[in-house]
C-alpha cells in the first residue's frame, strides 16, 4: 500500500529531483529545444515563402507561355494567310499565262491559216492561170491553122500594144 500513500520524504526528494529537473532543463533545455522549434519554424516559413515564389513564378511562366502561344497562333494565322494569298496569287499569275500561250497559239494558228489560204489561193490561180493558158493554146491552135489568121492576131496584137 505504500505505492498508494507515499510517505513524505518521498515526495520531499522528488519535488527536489523535479526543481532540478526543471532547472537543467530550464537553463539547458528549453533554449535549444525552444531555438530548435523557432529554427524549424523558420525553416517552415522559408518554405512556405518558397513555395509562394514557386508559385508566383509557375503562374508567371504559365502566363508567359500563353502569350507565346497566342502569340505563336497569331504567327501561324498570318503564315497561313499569306501562303493562301500566295496559292491565289500563283494561281491567278498560271491563269493570265496560260491564257496569254492561248491567245498567242490562237494568233499563230490563224496567221498560220491565212498563209496556207493565201498560198492555197496563189496555187489556184497558177492552177487557173496553166488550164486557162493550156486551154487558149489549144483554141489558138485550132484557130490558127493557117497562115492569113496568124499573121491578122499578130497584126491586132501589135495596134493593141501601141494603143498602150
Amino acid at each position: 500500500m505504500e505505492l498508494f500513500t507515499p510517505e513524505i520524504g518521498l515526495v520531499f526528494w522528488m519535488f527536489v529531483a523535479f526543481i532540478l529537473l526543471f532547472l537543467v532543463l530550464a537553463k539547458w533545455g528549453w533554449p535549444m529545444i525552444i531555438k530548435m522549434m523557432d529554427k524549424r519554424a523558420s525553416t517552415i516559413d522559408r518554405g512556405v515563402e518558397d513555395a509562394r515564389q514557386a508559385r508566383e513564378q509557375l503562374d508567371n511562366a504559365r502566363e508567359e507561355a500563353r502569350k507565346y502561344v497566342v502569340e505563336a497562333q497569331a504567327k501561324q494565322s498570318e503564315m497561313l494567310r499569306e501562303a493562301a494569298k500566295m496559292k491565289s496569287d500563283i494561281i491567278e499569275e498560271a491563269r493570265r499565262e496560260a491564257a496569254e500561250a492561248a491567245r498567242r497559239e490562237m494568233e499563230s494558228a490563224r496567221l498560220a491559216i491565212d498563209q496556207a489560204r493565201k498560198e492555197a489561193e496563189l496555187q489556184f490561180r497558177n492552177e487557173v492561170g496553166k488550164v486557162s493558158i493550156d486551154i487558149a493554146e489549144k483554141m489558138v491552135r485550132t484557130r490558127m491553122q493557117n497562115d492569113k489568121a496568124q499573121t491578122e492576131l499578130v497584126n491586132r496584137l501589135l495596134d493593141e500594144i501601141e494603143k498602150n
